[in-house]
């Protein structure tokens, strides 16, 4: 994983965590602390998975179409109403206590995509989605699943790199993307798990400070390629 850097940008940081569930296998390069945009939905879902599951009951209509626009097409509103849902970042935050994220906050004075977050920590929680989990219970480990497994192609980039055919063949994903108000650099995620011949693998990368969109994407994009090597060739 040392050689992505010699890959980044200067004034660009890289955080990226790559897991294959079948071996156990894994690998991290980088422990910054980013803010998550838009990859946070995934943890606004699994929180209000979690209070329905306390509550003994499913999703309400109402949360179940906030949630699909939320994960499938990254609707801000959506997630906005979700956000209070759960009791916004002191909600959020004991949500991914119980999932084992130990370095993840949420966002402040309501603004649910300054969450900080780590590649790390957000590989614990994708273990959750795609994984046995002692918290998530299958069905809502299906529901979160079924959602990342099915975003809208224009927003299918990313982890979803890795591998001939790979955003046909079982990759479900979340991505995250804002520019900076202050400089005008980007802030730009993937995370999720794609499947191949040689099985799955769970990957989070997180960028920051790139010139542009694009500029990102093809970052996170390479970074999820080296990582996923790196992971079936350690040394």
């Amino acid at each position: 994983m040392e050689a992505l850097s010699r890959a980044v940008p200067e004034g660009v940081r890289l955080s990226v965590g790559v897991l294959d569930p079948g071996s156990g296998r894994s690998a991290v390069y980088g422990d910054g602390v980013h803010d998550t945009a838009s990859v946070v939905k995934v943890g606004i879902l699994a929180a209000l998975l979690l209070r329905a599951q306390d509550a003994d009951r499913t999703l309400t209509a109402a949360e179940r179409e906030r949630a699909a626009s939320m994960i499938r097409r990254s609707d801000n509103d959506s997630a906005t109403a979700l956000w209070h849902a759960i009791g916004g970042a002191a909600g959020l935050d004991a949500a991914h206590q119980r999932l084992g994220l130990t370095a993840t906050v949420g966002g402040a004075n309501g603004y649910w995509g300054l969450t900080r977050t780590t590649a790390l920590d957000q590989l614990t929680l994708l273990q959750h989605v795609f994984g046995p989990s002692p918290v998530l219970n299958a069905a809502s480990r299906a529901y979160l699943a079924d959602l990342m497994g099915s975003v809208v192609p224009e927003q299918r980039w990313g982890i979803s790199a890795v591998g001939a055919g790979a955003p046909q063949n079982g990759c479900a994903l979340k991505n995250g993307w804002f520019p900076r108000d202050a400089t005008g650099r980007w802030v730009v995620h993937s995370v999720g798990r794609v499947s191949g011949p040689d099985g799955d693998r769970l990957l989070a990368v997180l960028t920051e400070g790139t010139a542009s969109h694009a500029e990102g994407i093809a970052l996170v994009e390479s970074a999820a390629r080296a990582a996923v090597r790196a992971c079936a060739d350690p040394v």
